[in-house]
């Protein structure tokens, strides 16, 4: 069966805006027009948009893209033969001048300019053959014209680079160092292309590419602001040097306690840090009732880490006074001892005083030790370092915790300090760590020694 080959028609602009055009005169329905011009309705509607939109010259067929000659293009065998000839010629005399390095000297620029001059071949195919750059070529032809010679502009030996030059460094840094609005930016921080042109209204011109070398090999990075613990105080450093004289002349007889709360906390199923199972979902509610609540009232004997705690109702000078009673009667044989707290109200109250004004008068008449203060700068928490002791027990048995009564709470937190008080009377260690120094025989206060976990509370 012989197979009938389809040919597509292809209607010409003029056909096509004959039947746009009278399909918009209405003359008849577009489903007949269509029949009687054997043309598809889709089709129609097609050239319709494209007769609206384009007219007629949207109607014809796009011709095709002829591809552009070079005006390059490879020439004759003769013009191909002095290209080679001069090619080797120059090669010739760059080799009598020993004189191969990137950089060429002015002799062979000169003789450069005076080949393709005197070439009867197109200067751009010359300076192909000889391996000239068309800039390079037309500058040193300028630079002839204006000076008559090109010895003035050969980069001297003590060229340097723009990152390596002193005064561009100095613009440099002087701008990063400065805000951006100063600059008629409104940014908080600089940005490469910003800071090229700040320095650009300095009046110096520099790349991008070298302000980001002289920034990278001065050893700038980025890194992200932390925020670090203050305090406020402005008795901050004569407050902060009595501890360091305190601590630098501690003696065996004397302790320094450090005081503090913890709490109040409720006693409910808490979340925290623990290995989970494959495939196990830890969850704790959000909304929980309460099984009580805890106050915690602590100090910790720096010289022999111990802990001395109880339980409090409430926070306030009475509890004090009831720590210093505790403290007194623990610590019968030493001499004298400090009690540093922050700048809590009950902690430097009129009460408590005159309560450590007494006992130490009645100190004069019998043993026992003397009681000074030494109190924390306000706001300066982070330089108490029972807050430490606090965050340990808090990770060891309040996390993850799900005790059902105030009393199962209680004895876990009370066996926690006795383990650890045992452990340091049978491994004798100063608490503090850095607090007191590297060598045993020099103590002292490091001021930016955070005691205090940031995963604490």
């Amino acid at each position: 069966m012989e197979t009938v080959k389809k040919t597509r028609v292809v209607h010409s602009a003029e056909f096509k805006a004959g039947v746009v055009l009278a399909g918009l005169a209405r003359s008849t329905s577009i489903a007949e027009l269509c029949r009687q011009k054997g043309i598809s309705a889709s089709l129609f509607y097609e050239w319709k948009k494209r007769f609206i939109r384009y007219g007629k010259l949207g109607l014809k067929r796009p011709k095709s893209k002829k591809r552009r000659k070079s005006k390059t293009a490879t020439g004759s065998p003769a013009e191909s033969q002095t290209i080679t000839e001069l090619a080797i010629s120059f090669q010739k005399f760059r080799s009598d001048q020993a004189q191969f390095a990137g950089r060429m000297a002015v002799p062979e620029k000169l003789k450069a300019v005076e080949m393709v001059e005197s070439a009867s071949v197109p200067k751009l195919r010359a300076l192909r053959g000889i391996g000239v750059a068309k800039s390079s070529y037309y500058r040193w032809c300028r630079l002839l014209r204006e000076n008559g010679s090109l010895g003035d502009y050969v980069r001297a030996s003590e060229y340097c680079k723009v990152r390596d030059r002193e005064d561009f460094k100095e613009q440099v840094f002087k701008v990063l160092h400065s805000p951006p609005s100063e600059y008629g930016f409104n940014r908080t921080t600089w940005r490469l292309v910003d800071l090229q042109a700040a320095i650009e209204q300095s009046g110096f011109r520099i790349g991008r590419h070298a302000i980001k070398h002289i920034i990278k090999d001065a050893g700038y990075r980025w890194k992200k602001a932390r925020k670090v613990l203050t305090s406020k105080d402005p008795d901050y450093r004569p407050k902060l040097a009595r501890i360091q004289e305190i601590l630098g002349g501690l003696g065996d007889r004397e302790g320094f306690f450090s005081i503090d709360e913890y709490g109040p906390f409720a006693i409910k199923q808490r979340e925290g840090k623990k290995l989970v199972a494959p495939g196990t979902l830890y969850t704790v509610p959000q909304f929980q009732k309460s099984k009580g609540v805890l106050i915690m009232t602590a100090a910790l004997e720096l010289s022999t880490n111990q802990v001395t705690h109880f339980y409090s109702k409430k926070k306030n000078t009475d509890e004090m006074i009831k720590l210093l009673d505790v403290l007194l009667a623990n610590y019968q044989h030493l001499d004298r001892f400090y009690m540093s707290w922050d700048a809590a109200s009950w902690h430097v109250s009129k009460r408590l005083c005159e309560r450590i004004q007494e006992v130490n008068s009645e100190r004069s008449q019998s043993d026992g030790p003397i009681v000074e203060l030494a109190p924390l700068p306000a706001g300066a928490q982070f330089l108490n370092v029972i807050e430490a002791i606090f965050s340990g027990m808090s990770r060891a048995v309040i996390h993850n915790s799900n005790y059902s009564s105030t009393e199962e709470a209680t004895a876990a937190i009370d066996q926690y300090f006795q383990d650890r008080n045992e452990y340091f009377r049978a491994n004798p260690r100063k608490a503090g760590k850095k607090i007191w120094g590297q060598e045993r025989s020099i103590t002292t206060f490091s001021e930016s020694n955070n005691c205090k976990d940031s995963r604490y509370r």
